[in-house]
This record gives C-alpha cells, sequence and structure tokens, in this order.
C-alpha cells in the first residue's frame, strides 16, 4: 500500500474506532443502548441489573469519551504529510490513549457497578442468572 493509501486507511480505522467507542459510551450511559452480548461494558458487574449497566456507563462516558476523541484526533493527523517513522509514532500513541482511556472508563464504571451492588438498592434482574 502507498503512502497516501495507507494514511487513509489509518485514518479511516482511528475516526471509526472512535466515533464508535464515543457513540457507544454515550449512548448506554444515556439508556438509548440496553444491556447486550455485544456492545459496551459487560463483565457480570455490569451485566447483573440494568442499574448497574446504567450507571456503570455514566460512570465511564468521560473517560471513554476521551479515548474515542484521542483516536479521531489520531485519525485526522494521520493525514498531515510526515514522515513514516512519524506516523508510527502517532498511530502507536493514538492506539495507546484509545486503549488506556477506555480501560480507565472500564474499571471506573465496574466500580460503580460494585457500588450499586454493595448498597443492595437494586431490584434484582431475573434475567441474569449466573452473575
Amino acid at each position: 500500500m502507498d503512502g497516501i493509501g495507507l494514511q487513509i486507511a489509518l485514518c479511516l480505522t482511528f475516526v471509526i474506532a472512535g466515533v464508535t467507542i464515543a457513540w457507544t459510551s454515550w449512548a448506554a450511559a444515556n439508556g438509548r443502548l440496553r444491556r447486550n452480548p455485544y456492545l459496551g461494558i459487560r463483565t457480570p458487574t455490569v451485566m447483573f441489573s440494568d442499574e448497574t449497566w446504567a450507571t456503570a456507563h455514566r460512570a465511564s462516558r468521560a473517560w471513554t469519551g476521551i479515548g474515542g476523541a484521542a483516536s479521531v484526533v489520531t485519525g485526522l493527523a494521520v493525514l498531515v504529510p510526515m514522515s513514516e517513522a512519524a506516523h508510527t509514532a502517532l498511530a502507536g500513541v493514538g492506539a495507546a490513549c484509545l486503549l488506556g482511556f477506555t480501560l480507565i472508563g472500564a474499571r471506573v464504571g465496574v466500580q460503580a457497578a460494585r457500588d450499586v451492588i454493595s448498597a443492595g438498592d437494586h431490584p434484582v434482574d431475573s434475567n441474569t442468572s449466573s452473575n
């Protein structure tokens, strides 16, 4: 793949990943994305009930939003003419930011879900049997 083809591929990859992460976080936090087996934080703690799902995603929204934004910025930045080494470094930093902020968000979300469970003031959801 030539230089511009690689730049376009990197741009699309980072922008699509960033938008997907940011939208998923926003939608789950705002009730537009319900518990499901495909998108969102899917640990047993978060999947325990609708309340833990919503609480976890509200708590994680800022961190995952930062990760998504960093990915979009990286995707746009790779279109700037620079050396291959600079593109490689930029892609590495962008991927690390996306992963790092998303994992921090997941950790914060899981802790928020644990807090809901330990408070004991939530309805037990009969849809989850082995959590």
